[in-house]
């Protein structure tokens, strides 16, 4: 088979979903951390909460990265610790997703600090995939909402908000973290790859976001050829890898951006779909 290198944060204190579909099928897989998040406007995301949908005639939220849920976690303990009032519960608000990674990043603020008023009880959309075909689910919905609070990262598209806006459904849109390359990447990809299985002479990598690869990249380029016909890289003999991305923008960077081929790119940003792709190119690669 082959190893696998997932650029994204190994998981911790709990079963990686990545790691055992991929050892499932007879892979083995290395997380390695690439990017830092730094939390922003965490007072105002606080207010949010605190005072209840109503207050900002909010009738959902809409969260497209495990890093957003993980920043209104961080806004709960606070509040929690605070015992700050509510203005208005949440149980009953939607919880907007893009994939099963957000659904259960957010399902974590139930499971540390159980059934509170700022606690999402209600989470949809994690099988959209992609934040266009989740502003489409909701753009659809029978009875839409009329107005959404967004939270995003530094590097968020307008995909969603021009479906949206497009459909008459306004969005609040407000920035909760911000992504710097780690700068421990390089020692711990040298102790990654030190772990890898010998036995294995393939490789697979896998990209999660396209400000991740623009980072990785160089660094890669000094342990991977990516068939840039350099002669130098052809002498030195680096394994040449299989690449995969997960969405379509990042699958465009990676191409249109980096020029690195990408051999996959799942339909759906779950393990399940990722390491049936990469079976099914290995397969038929084979035959």
């Amino acid at each position: 088979m082959a190893n696998v290198l997932l650029l994204r944060a190994p998981s911790h204190g709990q079963e990686d979903r990545y790691q055992t579909t991929f050892a499932e099928a007879g892979y083995q897989s290395i997380s390695v951390l690439v990017l830092e998040t730094i939390s922003t406007n965490l007072p105002t995301l606080k207010d949010i909460i605190k005072n209840g949908p109503a207050a900002d005639n909010l009738d959902g939220v809409i969260l497209t990265s495990a890093r957003s849920c993980e920043v209104w976690k961080s806004a709960v303990g606070d509040l929690i610790d605070s015992s700050a009032g509510v203005g208005d519960s949440w149980l009953s608000t939607p919880f907007y997703v893009v994939g099963q990674a957000t659904a259960s990043a957010l399902a974590e603020v139930r499971q540390t600090y159980g059934q509170t008023p700022y606690t999402p009880e209600i989470i949809l959309g994690e099988s959209s995939g992609t934040g266009e075909r989740l502003a489409q689910y909701i753009r659809d919905l029978t009875i839409k909402p009329k107005r959404l609070l967004y939270l995003t990262g530094d590097k968020n598209r307008d995909t969603v908000p021009s479906i949206l806006g497009e459909a008459g459904i306004e969005i609040y849109s407000l920035k909760v973290y911000e992504t710097q390359g780690s700068p421990t990447f390089e020692k711990d990809l040298k102790h990654a790859l030190s772990q890898a299985n010998t036995a294995f002479h393939r490789w697979w990598i896998v990209h999660f976001a396209p400000s991740a690869a623009d980072f990785v990249t160089p660094i890669l380029g000094d342990h991977f050829s990516f068939g840039s016909g350099d002669p130098l890289k052809e002498i030195l003999s680096k394994p040449t890898p299989r690449v995969a991305a997960i969405g379509s923008i990042t699958a465009a960077f990676l191409r249109d951006e980096l020029k690195i081929h990408v051999h996959v790119a799942p339909p759906k940003p779950t393990p399940q779909d990722l390491v049936a792709a990469i079976v099914g190119y290995d397969r038929d690669s084979a035959s």
